[in-house]
């Protein structure tokens, strides 16, 4: 469906640049548009590669074992389900953690693994279990507290104070969160009521 909404606002604008009589606009418009965003994925590649390798670091240095046994109360009451020691758990806390910094892109590979390990204990592989919906939820609503990529994108068009935006998307993040893990919370009654 969004496909067609994008796809209706770029045959619209260049219906009405033709109409206009400024078709060259549109060429230009993509051109700029290519160069942009070429020049800040380049130079979001240093800000993505300094925080892969600081995760890799605590991975490596056992930090995320700390960091899942510190969380692991949490994590039990979120993903009962799911056996203390798995591989997912690991995942999981690795994922919250990029997702806690602000680095999407890094969190994701990180996700796909958690899901995987969150599927081999699924009972029924063409339903997602109830493990996977919650961590689902948390990875799409996760605390922000180092948003290192929005800061990044505002540094380099120039903010006079890019780390503006840390207290604003703390509260917005943070209250997303608990509105996820209520959400998750309720479903799973509404939803075992139902079996």
């Amino acid at each position: 469906m969004v496909n067609f909404v994008w796809l209706g606002m770029i045959v619209f604008g260049i219906i009405v640049a033709a109409v206009n009589g400024n078709i060259e606009v549109i060429t230009k418009a993509a051109l700029d548009g290519a160069n942009s965003a070429v020049k800040i994925s380049i130079s979001l590649i240093a800000i993505i590669t300094f925080w892969l390798g600081i995760m890799k670091l605590a991975e490596e240095s056992g930090l995320v074992r700390a960091l899942a046994w510190l969380v692991r109360p949490v994590l039990r009451f979120l993903f009962p389900s799911v056996p203390k020691d798995h591989p997912a758990m690991g995942a999981i806390v690795l994922n919250l953690s990029a997702n806690i910094l602000g680095l999407g892109n890094a969190a994701t590979p990180m996700g796909l693994i958690a899901m995987r390990e969150l599927q081999s204990l699924n009972r029924d592989s063409d339903t997602a279990s109830e493990a996977m919906c919650t961590f689902l939820a948390l990875n799409t609503s996760c605390v922000t507290l180092i948003p290192t990529t929005i800061i990044g994108i505002r540094l380099l068009y120039g903010s006079t104070d890019p780390t503006d935006i840390v207290g604003p998307t703390i509260m917005a993040t943070a209250f997303s969160m608990v509105a996820a893990v209520i959400v998750d919370r309720v479903l799973r009654l509404i939803y075992s009521g139902r079996r």
